[in-house]
Protein backbone atom coordinates (compact mmCIF):
# COMPACT_ATOMS: atom_id res chain seq x y z
CA UNK A 1 0.00 0.00 0.00
CA UNK A 2 1.32 3.42 -0.94
CA UNK A 3 1.46 5.64 2.18
CA UNK A 4 3.32 8.55 0.58
CA UNK A 5 1.83 11.92 1.51
CA UNK A 6 0.91 13.88 -1.64
CA UNK A 7 3.22 16.75 -2.56
CA UNK A 8 0.30 19.16 -2.17
CA UNK A 9 -0.19 18.24 1.51
CA UNK A 10 -0.03 21.13 3.96
CA UNK A 11 1.47 20.92 7.44
CA UNK A 12 -0.26 23.10 10.02
CA UNK A 13 1.33 23.81 13.39
CA UNK A 14 -1.35 24.02 16.06
CA UNK A 15 -0.63 26.45 18.90
CA UNK A 16 -2.40 27.69 22.00
CA UNK A 17 -1.87 31.42 22.51
CA UNK A 18 -2.40 33.40 25.74
CA UNK A 19 -2.19 30.29 27.94
CA UNK A 20 -2.62 30.44 31.70
CA UNK A 21 0.40 30.13 34.00
CA UNK A 22 -0.11 26.35 34.21
CA UNK A 23 -0.07 26.02 30.39
CA UNK A 24 -3.79 25.37 30.06
CA UNK A 25 -6.36 27.21 27.98
CA UNK A 26 -5.26 29.74 25.36
CA UNK A 27 -6.81 30.30 21.96
CA UNK A 28 -6.24 27.70 19.24
CA UNK A 29 -4.24 28.88 16.22
CA UNK A 30 -3.24 27.15 13.01
CA UNK A 31 0.04 28.27 11.40
CA UNK A 32 0.80 27.33 7.80
CA UNK A 33 4.55 27.88 7.57
CA UNK A 34 4.71 27.29 3.81
CA UNK A 35 1.85 29.35 2.40
CA UNK A 36 2.79 28.39 -1.17
CA UNK A 37 0.52 25.36 -0.78
CA UNK A 38 -2.40 27.82 -0.59
CA UNK A 39 -1.35 30.69 -2.86
CA UNK A 40 -4.64 32.55 -3.18
CA UNK A 41 -7.28 34.02 -0.89
CA UNK A 42 -9.97 31.49 -1.84
CA UNK A 43 -7.86 28.44 -0.97
CA UNK A 44 -6.71 30.02 2.29
CA UNK A 45 -10.25 30.86 3.29
CA UNK A 46 -11.34 27.31 2.50
CA UNK A 47 -8.60 25.82 4.70
CA UNK A 48 -9.37 28.20 7.57
CA UNK A 49 -13.02 27.16 7.38
CA UNK A 50 -12.08 23.47 7.30
CA UNK A 51 -9.79 23.78 10.34
CA UNK A 52 -12.38 25.77 12.30
CA UNK A 53 -9.87 27.55 14.53
CA UNK A 54 -10.60 31.07 15.69
CA UNK A 55 -7.82 32.13 13.28
CA UNK A 56 -5.37 30.52 10.89
CA UNK A 57 -2.24 32.38 9.78
CA UNK A 58 -0.37 31.79 6.50
CA UNK A 59 3.34 32.67 6.43
CA UNK A 60 4.22 34.20 3.06
CA UNK A 61 7.80 35.18 3.93
CA UNK A 62 9.29 33.72 7.13
CA UNK A 63 12.43 35.86 6.94
CA UNK A 64 10.60 39.17 6.64
CA UNK A 65 7.65 38.00 8.78
CA UNK A 66 4.96 38.61 6.17
CA UNK A 67 1.74 36.86 7.20
CA UNK A 68 -1.91 36.60 6.15
CA UNK A 69 -4.71 35.97 8.71
CA UNK A 70 -8.11 34.28 8.29
CA UNK A 71 -11.05 33.39 10.52
CA UNK A 72 -13.35 30.59 9.29
CA UNK A 73 -15.31 33.22 7.38
CA UNK A 74 -13.14 36.23 6.54
CA UNK A 75 -9.66 37.67 6.07
CA UNK A 76 -8.33 40.04 8.75
CA UNK A 77 -5.80 42.87 8.35
CA UNK A 78 -4.77 42.44 12.00
CA UNK A 79 -5.37 40.07 14.90
CA UNK A 80 -3.48 39.73 18.16
CA UNK A 81 -3.23 36.02 18.93
CA UNK A 82 -2.12 34.95 15.40
CA UNK A 83 0.73 37.48 15.49
CA UNK A 84 1.88 36.55 18.99
CA UNK A 85 1.72 32.86 18.06
CA UNK A 86 3.48 33.15 14.70
CA UNK A 87 6.21 35.37 16.16
CA UNK A 88 6.85 32.85 18.94
CA UNK A 89 6.84 29.84 16.62
CA UNK A 90 9.16 31.37 14.01
CA UNK A 91 11.31 33.35 16.48
CA UNK A 92 10.67 36.61 14.63
CA UNK A 93 11.58 40.16 15.61
CA UNK A 94 8.87 41.61 13.38
CA UNK A 95 5.65 40.30 11.85
CA UNK A 96 3.93 42.07 8.98
CA UNK A 97 0.19 41.53 8.52
CA UNK A 98 -1.69 43.74 6.01
CA UNK A 99 -2.21 46.40 8.74
CA UNK A 100 1.53 47.16 9.08
CA UNK A 101 4.78 46.26 10.85
CA UNK A 102 4.40 44.72 14.30
CA UNK A 103 7.54 44.55 16.44
CA UNK A 104 8.10 41.61 18.75
CA UNK A 105 10.08 41.00 21.92
CA UNK A 106 10.51 38.06 24.25
CA UNK A 107 10.39 38.43 28.03
CA UNK A 108 10.95 35.10 29.73
CA UNK A 109 7.76 33.06 29.34
CA UNK A 110 5.91 35.86 27.51
CA UNK A 111 5.98 36.96 23.87
CA UNK A 112 5.04 40.61 23.29
CA UNK A 113 3.95 42.51 20.21
CA UNK A 114 3.60 46.27 19.70
CA UNK A 115 0.55 47.40 17.74
CA UNK A 116 -1.86 50.27 17.28
CA UNK A 117 -5.37 49.97 18.65
CA UNK A 118 -6.79 51.49 15.46
CA UNK A 119 -5.56 48.42 13.56
CA UNK A 120 -8.02 46.28 15.50
CA UNK A 121 -11.39 45.57 13.88
CA UNK A 122 -14.37 47.32 15.52
CA UNK A 123 -15.59 45.73 18.74
CA UNK A 124 -18.34 46.66 21.18
CA UNK A 125 -16.65 46.96 24.58
CA UNK A 126 -19.44 46.30 27.08
CA UNK A 127 -18.69 46.85 30.76
CA UNK A 128 -20.45 44.89 33.51
CA UNK A 129 -20.60 45.54 37.23
CA UNK A 130 -18.84 42.37 38.37
CA UNK A 131 -16.86 39.38 37.14
CA UNK A 132 -19.76 37.17 38.21
CA UNK A 133 -22.05 38.96 35.77
CA UNK A 134 -19.59 38.33 32.95
CA UNK A 135 -19.31 34.67 33.95
CA UNK A 136 -23.10 34.29 33.88
CA UNK A 137 -23.59 35.65 30.36
CA UNK A 138 -25.19 33.48 27.70
CA UNK A 139 -23.87 33.55 24.14
CA UNK A 140 -25.84 36.28 22.36
CA UNK A 141 -27.46 35.94 18.97
CA UNK A 142 -25.18 36.61 15.97
CA UNK A 143 -24.90 40.19 14.78
CA UNK A 144 -22.68 42.29 17.05
CA UNK A 145 -19.06 41.60 18.05
CA UNK A 146 -19.19 41.98 21.85
CA UNK A 147 -16.30 42.10 24.31
CA UNK A 148 -17.85 41.79 27.77
CA UNK A 149 -15.65 42.84 30.67
CA UNK A 150 -15.63 43.79 34.34
CA UNK A 151 -13.04 44.75 36.91
CA UNK A 152 -11.88 41.91 39.16
CA UNK A 153 -9.49 44.24 41.01
CA UNK A 154 -9.37 47.74 39.56
CA UNK A 155 -6.39 48.95 41.58
CA UNK A 156 -4.28 46.07 40.23
CA UNK A 157 -5.62 46.38 36.67
CA UNK A 158 -7.12 42.88 36.78
CA UNK A 159 -10.04 42.28 34.41
CA UNK A 160 -12.45 39.43 33.69
CA UNK A 161 -13.56 39.25 30.06
CA UNK A 162 -15.43 37.12 27.55
CA UNK A 163 -15.74 37.67 23.81
CA UNK A 164 -18.61 36.88 21.44
CA UNK A 165 -17.72 37.39 17.75
CA UNK A 166 -21.34 37.19 16.57
CA UNK A 167 -20.35 36.20 13.03
CA UNK A 168 -22.33 32.97 12.83
CA UNK A 169 -19.24 31.09 11.59
CA UNK A 170 -19.07 28.45 14.34
CA UNK A 171 -16.93 30.51 16.74
CA UNK A 172 -19.63 31.48 19.26
CA UNK A 173 -17.13 32.54 21.93
CA UNK A 174 -13.51 33.56 21.40
CA UNK A 175 -11.21 32.15 24.07
CA UNK A 176 -8.61 34.95 23.99
CA UNK A 177 -8.90 38.12 21.91
CA UNK A 178 -5.79 40.24 21.50
CA UNK A 179 -7.37 42.91 19.29
CA UNK A 180 -10.15 43.60 21.81
CA UNK A 181 -7.58 43.75 24.62
CA UNK A 182 -5.74 46.45 22.65
CA UNK A 183 -8.94 48.46 22.26
CA UNK A 184 -9.78 48.19 25.96
CA UNK A 185 -6.24 49.18 26.96
CA UNK A 186 -6.37 52.23 24.71
CA UNK A 187 -9.78 53.21 26.14
CA UNK A 188 -8.72 52.82 29.79
CA UNK A 189 -5.18 54.16 29.26
CA UNK A 190 -3.49 51.72 31.63
CA UNK A 191 -1.79 48.34 31.83
CA UNK A 192 -4.14 45.39 32.17
CA UNK A 193 -4.01 41.78 33.30
CA UNK A 194 -6.96 40.10 31.58
CA UNK A 195 -8.43 36.69 32.32
CA UNK A 196 -10.62 35.69 29.39
CA UNK A 197 -12.73 32.69 28.47
CA UNK A 198 -12.05 29.54 30.47
CA UNK A 199 -8.87 30.99 31.98
CA UNK A 200 -6.61 32.44 29.29
CA UNK A 201 -4.30 35.32 30.30
CA UNK A 202 -3.48 38.43 28.28
CA UNK A 203 -1.19 41.24 29.47
CA UNK A 204 -1.20 44.73 27.99
CA UNK A 205 0.57 48.05 28.50
CA UNK A 206 0.05 51.39 26.76
CA UNK A 207 3.15 52.87 25.19
CA UNK A 208 4.16 56.10 23.47
CA UNK A 209 2.62 57.48 20.27
CA UNK A 210 -0.51 55.33 20.41
CA UNK A 211 1.34 52.01 20.67
CA UNK A 212 -0.01 49.25 22.91
CA UNK A 213 2.00 46.22 23.98
CA UNK A 214 0.23 42.87 24.10
CA UNK A 215 1.81 39.79 25.64
CA UNK A 216 1.10 36.20 26.51
CA UNK A 217 2.32 32.64 26.73
CA UNK A 218 2.34 30.27 23.75
CA UNK A 219 2.57 26.50 23.57
CA UNK A 220 2.81 24.09 20.63
CA UNK A 221 0.11 21.42 20.66
CA UNK A 222 1.13 19.45 17.55
CA UNK A 223 1.01 19.35 13.78
CA UNK A 224 -1.83 18.54 11.40
CA UNK A 225 -1.54 17.57 7.75
CA UNK A 226 -4.22 18.53 5.23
Amino acid sequence: MNTTVPSTATDIDVLRVFCAADGRHGNALGVVRDARTHPDEASRQALAKELGFSETVFVDDPERGIVDIYTPGLRLPFAGHPLVGAAWLLDLEVVVPPAGEVWVRGDGEFTWIEARAEWAPPRTLRRYGSAAEVDALDVPEPGEWIYAWAWEEEAAGRIRARAFPGRGDGIDEDEATGAAALLLTAELGRALNITQGRGSQLLTAPGPDGIVELGGRVRLEGTLTR
